[in-house]
């Protein structure tokens, strides 16, 4: 295994940036594009199924970038990058098309090909990560990605209700409308400019590393190969990952379903929830939810690096169960509070939760995975991620249909009770001992 310089808080910062414009990106999927489906005429039993290119687009895409760039090597264009600074642009360009919208089909059509684009800067972006840092940083520079998460998305949700505030005029008073708010233009033209222009900020200012010679040999077996090997190797690579997966990422995977179904039914119907519960208008409750996201996101770039010497003093296990408990009290806790002041509370938990998910689960796979194959990890990683959310837009519009009484509150009270289920997987856990790429001894960090 290589031995990886530290490197300072501001390199770690610069590599980091990049997650400031692909997360800005996110906030927009998270918080204004359900409420752009409802304005150009969905229902809610319709918005699981119309997010599905989420969880397709990176079921297929992260592995397989993952795959194919841990088979990549160029001087002049390193490893990871090519494949981030193409993601990055077409996420600008489907971000500047997104409010043109003329209809609901287009909107969707949009949200896939977006999708595709950001799932193809995410994974890579990921290794990167671990690619330039030695084991002792690796905490701290995925919890700088959290960071950087909870930025980007606050900076999308501020803008959501300040754009609104300013220049929504009489459009804040419309319950229901068949054309998208031209407050919510701006955001998305921001996001725009930000997506690319944070990745180049990355990239300029972070070498990659070099692979070793034997990487070099490796990489050079698999471009000399035939064509349709060469095709072949990225499907190949990742079946024969996951046979040879460790337990931990098994049980990891258990624990990410609840987690992450609950998530995307935090997403769809918090803005509907506010609709319900406060009785606000389509305008208002999108701008409800901008500001209740950019609470929890303002707390997860608090929290971010102080969970670092949390995880080092108590565990990366310990923190994150209790993370994952936090959150769930925070759903569960949310539909009960019709003071929008009051709602900050549970945000700030909600952060507290989102920051360890977005960290913690990272830093831990990448202490046991081979260097060789983080990229194609961090894609199966991702694919824990996606397969949940898949199933959640298959399954949860007849859910909350037939068994919900079709409430946005009684979907964000489940989203709750699926979080204590992860919380109590998360228990299970115990990471196995790891090498440490810059010490000759290994170490256990089960929490």
């Amino acid at each position: 295994m290589q031995n990886k310089p530290h490197l300072s808080f501001w390199q770690i910062f610069n590599m980091n940036v990049g997650f400031l414009g692909i997360q800005f990106s996110f906030g927009l999927q998270q918080t204004a594009v359900n409420p752009i489906f409802t304005f150009l005429g969905a229902h809610h039993e319709q918005l699981p199924l119309l997010n599905l290119a989420g969880p397709v687009t990176g079921l297929i895409i992260q592995p397989i970038i993952g795959a194919v760039s841990d088979k990549t090597w160029s001087p002049r264009w390193g490893r990871r990058k090519p494949f981030f600074l193409l993601g990055a642009l077409i996420g600008s360009l489907c971000l500047f098309a997104f409010p043109f919208s003329p209809a609901l089909w287009f909107a969707v059509g949009l949200l896939w090909i977006l999708d595709v684009g950001n799932n193809m800067a995410m994974e890579p972006y990921r290794a990167f990560v671990g690619d330039k840092l030695p084991t002792k940083q690796l905490s701290f520079g995925y919890q700088m990605q959290s960071l950087f998460v909870g930025a980007g998305i606050v900076l999308a949700n501020a803008s959501i209700f300040l754009f609104q505030d300013w220049f929504g005029g009489n459009e804040t008073a419309i319950a229901s409308t068949d054309a998208i708010p031209k407050w919510l233009y701006y955001s998305f033209f921001i996001g725009a400019v930000l997506s690319i222009s944070t990745i180049l900020w990355s990239v300029l200012k972070t070498p990659e590393i070099p692979p070793s010679a034997k990487e070099l040999d490796d990489i050079n077996q698999h471009n000399a190969l035939p064509i349709f090997a060469r095709i072949r190797t990225p499907f190949m690579e990742i079946v024969e990952a996951i046979k040879d997966m460790p337990v931990f990422m098994w049980k990891l995977s258990a624990v990410y379903l609840f987690q992450w179904y609950a998530l995307f039914v935090y997403w769809q119907f918090i803005a509907p929830m506010f609709i319900e519960t406060m009785g606000l208008s389509s305008a208002d409750a999108l701008s409800q939810a901008a500001k209740m996201n950019t609470t929890y996101n303002l707390s997860t770039i608090v929290f971010a690096l102080i969970l670092v010497p949390l995880a080092v003093k108590f565990g990366g296990k310990k923190v994150y169960i209790f993370s994952l408990f936090l959150t769930g009290l925070a759903m569960i806790s949310i539909p009960f509070i019709q003071d929008p002041l009051l709602v900050i509370l549970p945000m700030i938990l909600f952060g507290i939760g989102w920051a360890s998910m977005m960290g913690i689960p990272y830093s831990m796979v990448s202490k046991i995975v081979a260097q060789e194959r983080r990229g194609v990890y961090m894609g199966i990683l991702n694919m824990m991620i996606v397969i949940p959310m898949g199933i959640q837009t298959l399954t949860f519009g007849p859910v909350v249909k037939h068994l919900l009484k079709n409430s946005a509150v009684n979907a964000i009270l489940f989203g709750g009770v699926f979080f204590i289920i992860a919380a109590l997987l998360a228990m299970r856990l115990k990471q196995p001992p790891y090498q440490d790429d810059d010490t000759s001894g290994a170490r256990n960090d089960n929490g």
